[in-house]
């Protein structure tokens, strides 16, 4: 099962975002901020994630200094940033970034990111594949 750290401050979005990853079969482990992410990522024992969702606006300790870090780290996970202002874009850690997804309250686009970064196909549901035929 793919390993997924969700860094978001939003405690509605990580409950939405966490119920929509688990639903589609990752195990998703959640932090508050970049402070708690680090404390996460550096924890001995603990497995790296298999993929990294990263908010910008956070309290203690924001998405770029947190991808700073991270990428100066031995982790070695793909990372989306996920944030709901589109002017981040062309900032210069963004761009190291593997991904950039606007937020939105529809779920698909992340989803379907997170499927591509990590090399998962998607499920066809029954009823789609009888209605493809």
């Amino acid at each position: 099962m793919k390993r997924i750290l969700l860094v978001e401050d939003d405690r509605h979005l990580q409950y939405l975002i966490k119920e929509e990853l688990v639903d589609d079969g990752y195990e998703v482990v959640v932090a508050s901020d970049g402070v708690e992410a680090l404390s996460m990522l550096q924890a001995d024992g603990s497995p790296s994630p298999d993929l990294i969702i990263l908010d910008i606006r956070m309290p203690r300790m924001d998405g770029f200094e947190t991808m700073g870090h991270i990428l100066k780290s031995k982790v070695d996970s793909p990372i989306i940033i996920h944030s709901a202002f589109s002017g981040y874009k062309n900032h210069p850690l963004t761009i190291a970034a593997d991904a950039y997804v606007v937020k939105s309250h529809d779920f698909t686009t992340l989803k379907a990111t997170v499927s591509e970064l990590l090399g998962v196909s998607r499920t066809t549901y029954p009823m789609q594949a009888a209605l493809a035929v």
